[in-house]
């Protein structure tokens, strides 16, 4: 039996919103909680993942440990010309 006064008032029902929709309901200490990313709009769970690379970043890492495909650098270099 959990001691009276000292617990947070218990939500079994609390609604959490994503982009203003409800996505889920669980039991939490607050009843409404709101998210920016849950499994259902996650890149990594729905295999839409992007890279952004704005700095040449990711091409860099890939030539340093030679993951870049030949024909993909030809592709680019002429490109660039």
């Amino acid at each position: 039996m959990p001691k009276e006064g000292i617990h947070p008032e218990w939500y079994p029902e609390a609604k959490v919103y994503c982009n203003g929709e409800v996505v889920t309901t669980v039991g939490a200490t607050q009843p409404e909680i709101h998210v920016d990313v849950w499994s259902g709009n996650h890149p990594f769970y729905t295999g839409n993942q992007k890279i952004i690379d704005t700095e040449g970043r990711v091409e860099r890492f890939l030539r340093k440990y030679g993951m870049m495909d030949s024909s993909s650098q030809e592709q680019k270099d002429s490109g660039e010309k």
